[in-house]
């Protein structure tokens, strides 16, 4: 058995309304990720394919902060670093695969990506609301809520960008989008880094 001193200092997060919004959350990002990659390769979208990505990657981090839940502060906080440097890493591998496309110029498919965009627009809205009552609480509940924003964000961003595609005929919005879609992917890792690293302080301290 743990020591009291192991347990989570706030279970006000750790409900069975909890784990399966998670559930659902992960299937569904899981699921529509394998789709929306299928479907970059067949738009030859860099920012479907991106998307894509940051929905594997959400599914993926979504279930590592399921398995962290009745885990101690210091082991959650070392799971939300996980989750943070991994989002970095994904950030920094799209945009160097970006800036590699930019000299290798494929016009992507602008319907498909409109239609991919809004599916999976459809699918994150769905998982902000099943994770809007649970987005407050430590480092690890933080990354999942970032995660599933950030996704309805980078949907948003796909849409417009397959509209200037259509307008412009270039593959320039297609990869603009997805190096914004990027930069999110590193704005949300420095920010949960930095949360899970105060919470290993609290952690150490308490």
């Amino acid at each position: 058995m743990p020591d009291d001193d192991d347990l989570p200092k706030d279970l006000a997060h750790i409900t069975p309304a909890y784990k399966r919004a998670l559930w659902i959350v992960v299937l569904i990002n899981v699921g529509y990720g394998i789709a929306e990659m299928i479907g970059g390769f067949l738009a030859d979208s860099q920012a479907l394919k991106a998307d894509a990505l940051d929905f594997l990657g959400d599914g993926s981090i979504t279930f590592l902060g399921l398995l962290a839940i009745g885990w101690g502060l210091k082991l959650r906080a070392r799971s939300a670093l996980l989750q943070g440097i991994f989002l970095g890493v994904m950030g920094i591998a799209v945009l160097g695969y970006t800036i590699y496309r930019t000299q290798v110029l494929h016009v992507p498919e602008a319907g498909m990506m409109g239609v991919f965009g809004f599916g999976a627009l459809l699918i994150n809205v769905l998982a902000v609301i099943i994770l809007l009552p649970h987005r407050k609480g430590d480092a690890n509940v933080r990354a999942v809520w970032l995660f599933s924003r950030n996704d309805a964000l980078g949907n948003i961003l796909v849409i417009v960008g397959a509209g200037f595609v259509f307008l412009t005929g270039t593959s320039y919005p297609d990869l603009i989008v997805a190096g914004i879609i990027a930069s999110l992917f590193l704005q949300s890792s420095f920010s949960i880094i930095k949360d899970a690293r105060n919470d290993l302080k609290q952690s150490e301290s308490s």
